[in-house]
């Protein structure tokens, strides 16, 4: 049933299926229109009217109906026409990703395909064709075979790479992905789709008419899937096979259908265009000069709540610099911290903080470590009785890779200013030994309490008067509040986030808790409503945006 998931390919295969069969039998065009055209309907209508099998059909149906009239089929006409009946039913599919793909790469297709194959017969036929003055009678079979399976695969070929470099931009938009080997997988795991797919149509024929036709129509559709399977794994496992990059802006996407479509049209034909398409894209590249050296001096953290814990990225120039500090549990590892580190274009972590030894913290760090391959392992001294936080912490000293934060320590950004006793093995409570981090950074100071009891908030302030910092992040801490007011008054913020969550209810802020925070006068956030927080630092000072849309800055930045 996977092979008869419905997209523009599957459309395209039955098609060709049904009219190659209608050809063999003598058909006339037109009569290959009045076959084809309803049965890819009936396909369309049997498998639920999916949007992608609609847009196939549409597009399809005009295709086969102007080869089947014998008129003049352009490729570029009718996916413009297909594209206008489409949004007139319905104008939300032009933001729906199905649309876009289907005809972004379509369009590409249309404009690349003619020049690659050329070039391609160009470079086989210097290779492999015969001397042109030696008649036709005279060159050897083999050497005529080989001329047309060649240009056949470089052809193949063509078509994979104009429909790769068409996907590139909305891949990375809607799935953060780059994948350079999709290109050679296609040319093995296409045709052993389409084989798979035809094999599944040669049972349906079959039926009980033929039952062990049938029979050996379905092993053969079960051995080509799984071939198929079996490529596509094994091509994904090459080194540099796939990697996750960062969405890129509408304003990206729409430069780069425009570069590809005024490259391969001929709107360079001219000297005048020539001119004006390389001004233009100098001063594109200049404007995209000047935002990377401008997004070099910012720093992004992100709180993010995890199922009653939460984590805080850091994202600072250059992923060298990156950190990640707690990572919640092995099921927020998988559902939530996963897709947004590759939403971000992590894949692979440099640094990874363990300040706190609750399992909702700590316990996901062996996963993590498995998808991302964490460089640096650092957390306090003391000794916890928490299992999550032992495995974890064994984990990382067999890795080799554990680094122990001693207070005072600077690391990057960050300075230790919490707990003192980092040596001992007296065990404590976890958030009596919570580690409390100060990041200074271009135009903020963040502090970061984790979830520190109240023991510690009292120890905190006996062992340092040194707090103030722009923004504070803490979570909740199993007994107590966290931020006491002695311990607010010190640290004097701006802002206030509260890294809290709806679920469990145990993990939400109390009422008399937001009652006191609100009596500071200064913002306080809870990510329970706001969800994540992201705060972007630069030296004109900071800017803080929530997930449901609220903003502050700071007064530097106005």
């Amino acid at each position: 049933m996977h092979m008869f998931a419905i997209d523009g390919l599957r459309i395209a295969l039955v098609c060709g299926l049904i009219v190659t069969l209608l050809r063999l039998l003598r058909c006339s065009r037109a009569w290959c229109g009045a076959v084809a055209i309803p049965i890819i309907w009936f396909y369309t209508a049997a498998t639920g009217w999916e949007a992608s099998a609609m847009r196939a059909s549409v597009m399809m149906t005009l295709v086969l109906g102007g080869w089947a009239l014998k008129r003049p089929v352009d490729l570029l006409n009718s996916l413009a026409a297909a594209a206008f009946i489409i949004l007139l039913a319905d104008p939300r599919q032009l933001c729906a990703a199905g649309f876009q793909l289907s005809f972004c790469v379509m369009l590409v297709i249309a404009l690349m395909l003619p020049p690659i194959n050329a070039g391609f017969d160009r470079l086989i036929g210097w290779c492999l064709k015969p001397d042109p003055f030696l008649p036709e009678a005279l060159v050897p079979r083999w050497r005529k075979m080989l001329l047309a399976r060649t240009q056949a695969l470089a052809h193949f070929a063509g078509l994979s790479l104009a429909a790769w470099i068409g996907s590139l931009p909305l891949a990375a938009k809607y799935f953060h992905l780059f994948s350079p080997v999709s290109t050679l997988a296609n040319l093995l795991a296409v045709p052993l789709g389409a084989g798979a797919l035809t094999a599944n149509l040669g049972a349906l024929l079959c039926g009980h008419w033929l039952p062990w036709l049938t029979v050996l129509f379905n092993h053969a559709a079960w051995f080509l899937m799984v071939a198929m399977t079996w490529v596509s794994v094994q091509a994904a496992r090459l080194p540099g096979a796939y990697g996750y990059v960062p969405e890129p802006s509408l304003l990206s996407l729409a430069v780069y259908y425009a570069a590809v479509s005024a490259a391969f049209s001929g709107w360079f034909h001219t000297a005048r265009r020539k001119i004006a398409g390389a001004t233009t894209a100098l001063l594109i590249a200049a404007a995209y000069g000047w935002h990377w050296e401008a997004a070099r001096g910012e720093t992004a953290l992100t709180v993010l709540p995890l199922s009653g814990g939460h984590a805080v990225y850091v994202a600072a120039a250059g992923r060298r610099n990156d950190w990640l500090i707690n990572c919640g549990n092995a099921p927020a590892v998988d559902f939530t911290l996963k897709n947004y580190l590759h939403g971000q274009g992590v894949n692979s972590l440099p640094r990874l903080v363990l300040s706190n030894a609750s399992a909702r913290n700590c316990a996901g760090a062996p996963r993590l470590d498995e998808l991302f391959h964490i460089g640096e392992w650092w957390s306090g001294g003391g000794e916890f009785r928490s299992p999550a936080w032992r495995q974890a912490l064994a984990h990382a000293r067999d890795s080799g890779r554990y680094h122990l934060w001693h207070l005072g320590d600077t690391n990057g950004c960050w300075q230790m200013l919490f707990p003192a006793d980092t040596n001992t093995n007296r065990l404590v409570k976890g958030g009596d030994g919570a580690l409390v981090l100060r990041g200074d950074f271009p135009g903020a100071r963040v502090l970061l309490l984790s979830e520190l009891s109240r023991t510690g908030q009292g120890d905190l302030l006996a062992l340092t008067n040194d707090l103030r910092a722009d923004i504070v992040i803490a979570g909740l801490p199993e007994e107590g509040e966290p931020l006491c007011n002695a311990l607010l008054a010190a640290i004097h913020p701006r802002v206030v986030v509260i890294a809290d969550s709806a679920f469990p209810a145990a993990r939400r802020a109390s009422r008399a808790l937001q009652e006191r925070l609100a009596q500071a006068q200064v913002p306080v956030l809870y990510t329970r409503t706001t969800g994540a927080v992201k705060i972007v630092t630069s030296r004109t000072g900071w800017r803080l945006r929530t997930q449901d849309g609220r903003e502050l800055d700071s007064p530097s930045a106005n």
